[in-house]
C-alpha cells in the first residue's frame, strides 16, 4: 500500500512539474507581446535623422546658430554664410533653423566657390516649413541663380499663386515665369540651365507641400534623369541628358538676390537700401538642413535608413 502511495505521489508531482514547463513554454513568447492584445507589438517607428557630412557632401548648413548673422557649413569645405538682418532663428526639424520672411533683407548668401559646381552627379535637399505660398509666381527655397545672365545654374522653390497684377499691385519681374507657367500653385519645382542645350529646363512634383509642418524635399540629377522627393519618396522623374551648367553664381536660401546689389557694413549684409527691389521670391517659412551633394543621392535620411 504504501509503494502504491508514493507511485501516486510520484505521477501528481510529474504532471505537476510537466504543466509548469508547458506553462513556461507558453509564458516567454507572451512577455514579447503587448499587454492583453495576444499579438506582437508593432516595431517602433523609425526616426528621422539629420543628414550628416559624408565624401560626397558640398556643403552642409544645419542653421542651429542661436545669435550674429553667421551659417556655419559642416561640411570639409566650410562655405560659410552670412544672413540678412530680416531672417531670423527658428526651431528647426532637429536642433535650430533659419526663419525667412516676404521682405527683400531676408536671405542667406554663400558666395560663390568652385566646388558648388556639379555639372553631371547633383544633389539638393532641406527640410522646409512654409508658412504661406508667394503671391507672385515662385517662392525660393534656395538656389545658385541670380539675374546676372552668367550667373544661372539652378533653383529649387515652390510655385505661387501667379495671381495678376491687378491682385498684387505690383507686377513681378516675371524672371521664373516660362519655368513654372505649366505648374501649379503649392507644388515643389526644381530647375536648370543645361550644359549642353539653351534655355532652362524644370520640373513639378504631382504633390502640393504641405503648409504648417516639416516636409522634406530634394532634387537630385544624374546627367540622364532629374528626380524630384518628397519626405523622401520619389514623386517624379524625368529623362534629361543634360548636366547642370557651371556658372559663377552665389548660393542664395530664402530668396533670389542680385548680388550687385549686396552692401556690408563690417560684418552686416543686406540688400542696398538706396535701391531696394520687392521681395517677389522670398520664401515665407523655415529652412533646415540643407545639404548639397556632387552624386544623385537615391535615398535620404528622412526615414532614419540611408
Amino acid at each position: 500500500m504504501m509503494r502504491f502511495d508514493r507511485v501516486v505521489v510520484c505521477v501528481i508531482a510529474g504532471l505537476a512539474l510537466a504543466g509548469a514547463l508547458v506553462g513556461c513554454a507558453k509564458t516567454g513568447p507572451e512577455v514579447a507581446r503587448a499587454p492583453g492584445s495576444g499579438k506582437s507589438p508593432k516595431a517602433a517607428p523609425i526616426v528621422a535623422m539629420p543628414p550628416e557630412p559624408d565624401s560626397v557632401t558640398v556643403g552642409l548648413w544645419r542653421f542651429d546658430e542661436r545669435g550674429g548673422n553667421h551659417a556655419t557649413d559642416a561640411s570639409p569645405f566650410r562655405l560659410y554664410g552670412t544672413s540678412g538682418p530680416e531672417t531670423r532663428p527658428e526651431f528647426g526639424r532637429f536642433k535650430g533653423a533659419r526663419g525667412f520672411t516676404a521682405t527683400a533683407q531676408s536671405f542667406v548668401y554663400m558666395p560663390y566657390n568652385p566646388v558648388m559646381e556639379s555639372p553631371r552627379g547633383f544633389s539638393v535637399e532641406a527640410w522646409v516649413y512654409l508658412n504661406d505660398i508667394s503671391r507672385f509666381e515662385l517662392s525660393m527655397i534656395t538656389a545658385r541663380w541670380t539675374p546676372v545672365p552668367n550667373e544661372q545654374s539652378w533653383f529649387l522653390g515652390v510655385v505661387g499663386r501667379k495671381l495678376l497684377p491687378a491682385s498684387t499691385g505690383t507686377p513681378s519681374p516675371g524672371w521664373f515665369t516660362p519655368e513654372v507657367a505649366l505648374i501649379g500653385s503649392g507644388h515643389l519645382v526644381f530647375g536648370f540651365r543645361p550644359d549642353l542645350a539653351a534655355g532652362t529646363q524644370s520640373f513639378g512634383t504631382t504633390a502640393t507641400l504641405p503648409l504648417g509642418r516639416w516636409v522634406h524635399v530634394a532634387a537630385t540629377v544624374d546627367g540622364e534623369v532629374v528626380r524630384l522627393y518628397i519626405d523622401g519618396r520619389l514623386d517624379v522623374q524625368v529623362a534629361v541628358p543634360n548636366g547642370i551648367r557651371r556658372s559663377d553664381a552665389p548660393l542664395v536660401v530664402g530668396n533670389v538676390l542680385d548680388p550687385r546689389r549686396l552692401t556690408e557694413f563690417g560684418s552686416d549684409l543686406r540688400m542696398d537700401p538706396n535701391s531696394l527691389p520687392l521681395p517677389y521670391y522670398a520664401l515665407n517659412g523655415s529652412v533646415d538642413e540643407l545639404r548639397i551633394s556632387n552624386v544623385a543621392r537615391a535615398s535620404f535620411e528622412t526615414t532614419g535608413v540611408r
